[in-house]
């Protein structure tokens, strides 16, 4: 399971690399992204991420029995330390990965925002030009 994590952990770093810097694969992973997000798209990453979810505090709650099992017997169990550090590592992996799946959500959006907010600059500019020009043609 922690080979898999690291393999979705540096798939979603490499997305938001895509996303963060212009380069010929933004616009098609935007495209693609935009398709994701229609349809049965937000359910499916809805069920997916409430997966993790529930995961995540599973893995937590294993880590805090082991941890409470430390406690009570007061001797340190090596195979005990070993499962704890698992169980860690699996945590934060399970936590960076969905706040990496947040990050690359609210840059999809902002980046689909801030591309129509651009075009519909570019037409008022388009307009005010238009507007210039007809009120230049009269007066002269």
């Amino acid at each position: 399971m922690i080979n898999l994590l690291f393999t979705v952990v540096f798939t979603e770093m490499t997305m938001i690399l895509i996303l963060l810097f212009r380069n010929p694969l933004r616009k098609l992973v935007i495209l693609g992204m935009n398709q994701l997000k229609q349809g049965k798209g937000p359910l499916v990453a809805k069920t997916v991420a409430t997966t993790l979810i529930v995961v995540f505090t599973s893995v937590l709650h294993n880590a805090l029995q082991i941890r409470k099992r430390l406690l009570d017997t007061g001797a340190v169990n090596s195979t005990d330390e070993i499962l704890m550090a698992d169980r860690i590592l699996e945590a934060t992996l399970l936590g960076f990965c969905l706040f990496l799946a947040m990050m690359i959500d609210r840059l999809h959006y902002y980046i689909k925002d801030l591309f129509l907010v651009r075009n519909d600059l570019e037409e008022v500019k388009r307009l005010n030009q238009l507007d210039y020009k007809d009120k230049r043609i009269p007066t002269e």
